[in-house]
């Protein structure tokens, strides 16, 4: 009897070791969010504190003048942000279906081009065509320049992404919901949406996270397929980038301009304000992943 309760010691911790235990992750949370803290004070600091005391977790006096600076442009920042939730959205629903599709299709051992099919997928991870090839493909085949495709369609489909999925696909994924699909005369693709995906949520949680965070971070492609008379289209990183570098030039160039002009600009704290506006959304978007995270662990098992 004292032998069979012998093995769970090891699975036992004890009052004082969990309490030491969950006090070492609290602090490490704690400090993962004090980057994000002190950017915040930061973008509520007075330009005049921050020049005469630096960073500071205390500011001397605090103030709203980087975000009254934002909002001051608000419709030009209004339009950019809706653009970048539409460009997320739609870029990152287009990823899924075209990575997880792609994915589970040369992750089946039946299907005949699977070898033409990964080699096609894996060549581009080891040589690009470059930068100047993609832009001429992208604008005088495709025709994609001066519009939101423009800023969706390069990034939808990530090689790195789908040779992930077609692993998940092979290693996790049980052949005998499969089968099941097959015997009872299900179509491929009925197998797919009702019997993979509910078993794949954890995989597909994850990449859409990462196209998340590639779309609403992303704001090269705007400079590069966007004219400047085309406003109207730029998504919120590349308007805020802008800002920023308009700011850094007019503030390494003061001789030129009015000194009054120039103090009125809050320089570092904007940086910060601008950091805080594009972290904040995406950031307040992770819990709905991790919805999918725990669910996805306990749905579709096989059970014996």
């Amino acid at each position: 009897m004292a032998a069979a309760r012998k093995p769970w010691r090891f699975n036992q911790v004890s009052q004082a070791a969990n309490m030491a235990i969950s006090a070492l992750f609290f602090a490490l949370a704690v400090i993962t969010l004090l980057p994000l803290v002190f950017v915040v004070i930061i973008s509520f600091s007075a330009e005049s504190s921050i020049l005469q005391k630096g960073y500071s977790f205390v500011p001397i006096l605090w103030s709203t003048a980087a975000y009254d600076y934002l909002r001051d442009t608000s419709n030009y920042i209004g339009r950019a942000f809706i653009n970048s939730i539409g460009i997320t959205v739609v870029g990152t629903a287009i990823g899924l279906v075209l990575i997880s599709t792609l994915g589970y299709s040369i992750s089946r051992p039946t299907f005949r081009l699977k070898k033409l099919y990964t080699a096609f997928i894996f060549f581009p991870m080891l040589f690009s065509g470059g930068l100047v090839a993609t832009y001429m493909v992208n604008t005088q085949i495709y025709g994609l320049k001066n519009t939101y495709l423009a800023l969706i369609l390069p990034g939808a489909c990530s090689t790195w992404y789908t040779i992930i999925m077609r692993t998940f696909f092979q290693t996790t994924v049980p052949d005998s919901i499969i089968e099941s699909g097959k015997i009872d005369g299900a179509s491929q693709i009925h197998i797919f949406l009702r019997l993979v995906l509910p078993v794949s949520l954890p995989v597909i949680a994850t990449i859409g996270l990462f196209l998340t965070f590639s779309y609403w971070n992303a704001w090269y492609g705007a400079m590069l397929y966007l004219d400047s008379s085309h406003r109207e289209l730029y998504p919120l990183q590349y308007v805020l980038v802008s800002i920023q570098n308009s700011i850094s030039f007019m503030a390494r160039n003061e001789e030129y301009y009015n000194s009054e002009v120039i103090k009125q600009i809050p320089t570092e704290s904007s940086r910060m304000a601008i950091v805080t506006v594009v972290v904040l959304p995406i950031a307040c978007s992770y819990p709905f992943f991790q919805r999918y995270f725990v669910n996805g662990l306990t749905i579709g098992a096989v059970k014996g």
